[in-house]
């Protein structure tokens, strides 16, 4: 192989990698910090479409989401999809909490 194809082989890969490899590590931290935060009350949703309030946190892989008045499921962790915030929770029609 020659000087130039060795520079666009180089080239191709960084291209690679500033286009696909930097933005997943980042979403990647970014979910790795959302799940590491949440906390006993927070609203949550997780990947399954389950929306509910964080009750209690069972060791590192676990927790208790309150999904109805009386009624509770065990979580993974990482199943938390997003944590609801109250700008989320009100609709355009709704009155903010504020």
């Amino acid at each position: 192989m020659n000087a130039g194809g060795l520079i666009v082989l180089i080239g191709v890969f960084a291209l690679f990698w500033v286009l696909f490899i930097m933005p997943q590590r980042r979403r990647v931290q970014a979910q790795r910090q959302l799940v590491e935060g949440v906390a006993a009350g927070d609203e949550i949703v997780t990947v399954g479409g389950l929306i509910g309030r964080v009750r209690s946190l069972e060791g590192d892989d676990e927790l208790r989401l309150e999904i109805a008045p009386g009624t509770e499921v065990r979580v993974a962790r990482r199943a938390v999809a997003a944590v609801l915030t109250d700008d989320a929770k009100t609709g355009p029609d709704e009155p903010s909490a504020s």
